[in-house]
């Protein structure tokens, strides 16, 4: 390639390379050298070494708690979405009918709530003592729980509500079915494979990329869970300020406390933004090797396809 035609490319390249460089990769150097100082936004920062890293894996009290909150959501997400994706998807993708369009909309909808709207329903929804989904509860016998109110079912209630907002994971999964040729479906209908083994053999590989996409996006979702959380467990407690009031920060008995929401507080709340750096870096850590090796697992089971 000739010097010209490199400059071309690379005239063509240079907003994305700005933006990347601007909005990833400034960001990203940035943090990693605000999580070696002591910085609360107003002073300037002063080295500190490894001292952040040293006290957020043996001191700080909350770490354990908000990490396993945290890794508690990203499994139990990461299931959910997907599978719950994948199951809906292969039941509208059967559907011939001009009502398949009317069912694709119905399950896409949710995921275009807004998520502190979406909290403030479901929190409304799940009110232990005047919510429909108690009452409802009452009407055949059965006691409802305190949902958002009780350590034991905070958490399984914030998965439901990250489950009713997952119809894009749907959308992509529909969108790899639809596309799978119908000649395998075919040649295996005629070699006698039944429904699973057509599933297992031709669904799942022809899907593969797609389906890793979606549980890399649904780990990442897990582990970047903020919002929803913040919200439910704020209104639950009944304050009227989502953010700013730490005292209903995981409520109830931080149950609902993730990694991300205990970063925000130790950096905007506690301005300890040198610390907060820190907890970034290791989040933005857990998250690259989790994608990494999901890939590697992915090319390896394709290489594996391949071979044989």
């Amino acid at each position: 390639m000739t010097l010209h035609r490199r400059l071309v490319v690379l005239a063509f390249m240079s907003p994305w390379i700005v933006g990347f460089s601007v909005f990833f990769v400034y960001p990203l150097l940035s943090t990693l050298y605000y999580s070696l100082t002591s910085f609360d936004l107003i002073n300037d920062p002063v080295f500190v070494g490894a001292r952040n890293f040293v006290f957020l894996f043996t001191k700080d009290p909350l770490v354990r708690t908000s990490a396993a909150n945290t890794a508690y959501l990203v499994v139990a997400i990461t299931v959910g979405r997907v599978g719950y994706g994948l199951l809906t998807a292969l039941v509208l993708s059967k559907l011939k009918s001009r009502a398949s369009g009317v069912f694709r909309t119905l399950f896409y909808l949710p995921a275009l709530a807004p998520p502190v709207a979406a909290a403030l329903a479901f929190v409304f929804v799940f009110n232990p003592g005047t919510g429909p989904v108690n009452n409802l509860l009452d009407v055949v016998g059965i006691k409802g729980p305190l949902w958002f109110n009780d350590p034991s079912w905070s958490k399984p209630s914030l998965t439901v509500l990250a489950l009713w907002a997952s119809g894009e994971v749907m959308v992509i999964l529909l969108a790899a079915l639809l596309d799978v040729p119908t000649d395998y479906y075919e040649a295996a209908s005629l070699d006698g494979a039944g429904p699973f083994t057509k599933f297992w053999h031709i669904t799942l590989p022809s899907i593969s990329p797609v389906l890793l996409f979606a549980i890399i996006n649904s780990i990442i979702v897990g582990l970047q869970y903020f919002t929803e959380s913040t919200v439910a467990g704020a209104v639950a407690s009944g304050s009227s300020d989502a953010v700013g009031n730490v005292a209903s920060l995981g409520y109830p008995d931080n149950s609902t406390l993730t990694f991300p929401m205990w970063l925000y507080e130790r950096g905007f709340h506690s301005y300890n933004m040198g610390y907060a750096s820190a907890m970034a870096t290791v989040l933005f850590g857990v998250s690259a090797i989790f994608t990494v090796i999901l890939v590697q697992r992915l090319r390896a089971t394709a290489g594996g396809q391949e071979d044989s």
